[in-house]
């Protein structure tokens, strides 16, 4: 029996939700779900973070869009990892402070693990990242991870995209129409409910919208999660500080400025500053504590970074506070988004809760109508999955050195910490992380990530113990030179960022097919 969909809240997340369900359960076909996303004219997308993570490509593939219609229309740029400065040590220390976690895993050219023989000194004074990758010194060029000639979301180095977040939302939106979702432009007055959850909703324009199914798009308000159906939000503020952001748009000094392929965030007093490249402006903005900080000082802070450039640029406010609801799936009601859960730009993974959410609600379909077992299985994966991703955010603060302002000095203090965090580093200081530590069914951020970031950071892993176990030094010493050699080829083998978007935009990718699926 067809289901219907209604979809409340547009957005990213409401517009990638509905794309992806209508690919995956067949909306324009008779038999598949009916979706309907109605949404008001009257809300803007926040666009607090414009960056995402690399499944970001495998969800645009499966929709049917274009890459280079991508990077057209949403001023789509290339993101390949993150550069985190000052997040170490005190600034007046060592005001060079740097690492980079990129996407690139681990090079695997040999069955041997390299970490191993670089936390024993193989590879010599060279960060882990750039020991093991290639991609660190492409992204330092301001290159692309690919060339003109790759087919859609395939490349030699692993990324992502930075977005303009409302140009994003119209394109999924038209892809999302031509699959059959119905777009309807209304605001909603009122919501009804009965023992099934949520009985209908009132439309100013279209009167009473009724569907099998809900899905809560409307942002931090959840109009229908939240304020119908009374989920929980758990606060994870005694963990994750950061409750406010301050935003500009800030245009490029000259048309042909390079554009970075990689997020740049630099650690501030009370909190950090993300800078994202796209075509033709920066996405720069403040993220911060407002118990530390005051907005004005935060708004100071930011156009102190920009420079003189600020002076006669607008910027936005958001308020936000780190957590997410445990319930998100109620009876018949889906909370996707912000209506669910948020924890800070850092890291990117906002549009990524959506893509997993709507994954997961595709496969737990309720077509028999069995909805508990659905939203019981649904509500304990994401669960995990908020879980583990707070852990890893915190983990970028916790192994900060810096004392020089009460932030840092509280964000390193073992009561802000998670137990479970504070188990997995004490087991790492004789081993490091693998894929025993990762669920493969909750975990964004895979034994790559928290090895980039805990070494980075400075982490310190004694494998002495086990010295004498490793028998193949001079083959890890072989492999750790050929990638020092494939990144010095690769510094002439890719374009420059600016350069591929630049012919991306005039005439698309030449081989266009292949995508992932």
């Amino acid at each position: 029996m067809s289901k219907s969909v209604l979809i409340v809240g547009g957005g990213t997340a409401g517009w990638i939700c509905a794309a992806y369900m209508a690919r995956m359960l067949a909306a324009d076909t008779p038999g598949g779900v009916t979706i309907t996303l109605v949404e008001s004219d009257e809300i803007g997308i926040l666009g607090v973070g414009e960056g995402t993570f690399p499944i970001i490509r495998k969800t645009m593939s499966r929709i049917g869009l274009d890459e280079s219609e991508l990077i057209r229309e949403a001023d789509a740029t290339f993101k390949q990892g993150i550069r985190f400065n000052n997040w170490k040590k005190n600034p007046a220390d060592d005001p060079h402070d740097t690492y980079f976690h990129p996407f690139q895993v681990a090079s695997q050219h040999t069955d041997m693990d390299l970490l191993p023989y670089w936390l024993l000194g193989v590879a010599g004074d060279v960060p882990w990242a750039e020991a093991c990758t290639v991609q660190e010194r492409v992204v330092d060029a301001k290159l692309a991870p690919k060339l003109i000639t790759h087919p859609n979301y395939n490349a030699p180095l692993n990324y992502a995209y930075h977005f303009d977040a409302g140009k994003l939302a119209q394109v999924v939106c038209r892809q999302a129409m031509a699959m059959g979702v119905k777009r309807l432009i209304d605001t909603i007055d009122d919501v009804k409910v009965d023992e099934h959850g949520i009985a209908s909703v009132q439309g100013r324009a279209h009167g009473e919208l009724k569907a099998d199914l809900y899905i809560d798009c409307t942002g931090f308000r959840a109009r229908l999660i939240g304020e119908a159906l009374g989920s929980e939000f758990t606060s994870y503020k005694d963990q994750l500080f950061c409750n406010r952001a301050v935003a500009m748009q800030v245009p490029y000094d000259r048309p042909d400025a390079p554009i970075p392929s990689c997020t740049y965030t630099s650690a501030q007093d009370a909190g950090w500053i993300w800078d994202i490249g796209l075509h033709n402006r920066r996405g720069v903005g403040y993220v911060y504590a407002s118990n530390y900080c005051s907005d004005d000082e935060a708004l100071a802070t930011l156009k102190r970074y920009i420079g003189p450039a600020a002076d006669n640029l607008k910027h936005r406010k958001l308020a936000f506070e780190a957590g997410f609801r445990k319930t998100q799936w109620h009876k018949n009601c889906i909370g996707v988004g912000l209506s669910v859960g948020f924890i800070e730009p850092l890291e990117a993974t906002g549009i990524s809760f959506a893509e997993v959410a709507a994954l997961m609600l595709c496969n737990l379909f309720p077509w028999s109508g069995d909805y508990e077992r659905s939203a019981q299985q649904f509500n304990q994966a994401m669960t995990k999955r908020f879980e583990h991703v707070i852990d890893f955010i915190k983990l970028h603060y916790y192994l900060s050195e810096r004392t020089d302002t009460a932030f840092w000095r509280d964000n390193r203090a073992p009561a802000s910490a998670s137990d479970y965090l504070k188990g997995k580093l004490e087991q790492w200081r004789h081993r490091p992380p693998s894929f025993l530590d990762i669920d493969a069914s909750h975990d964004i951020f895979d034994e790559n990530s928290w090895q980039y970031i805990l070494y980075g950071m400075g982490f310190k892993t004694d494998i002495s113990a086990r010295a004498g176990a490793l028998r193949f030094y001079d083959d890890a010493k072989r492999e750790f030179e050929s990638i020092r050699q494939q990144s010095n080829k690769a510094m002439t083998a890719v374009p420059s960022h600016r350069d591929l978007i630049n012919e991306v935009v005039a005439r698309g990718f030449r081989n266009a097919s292949g995508g992932q699926r």
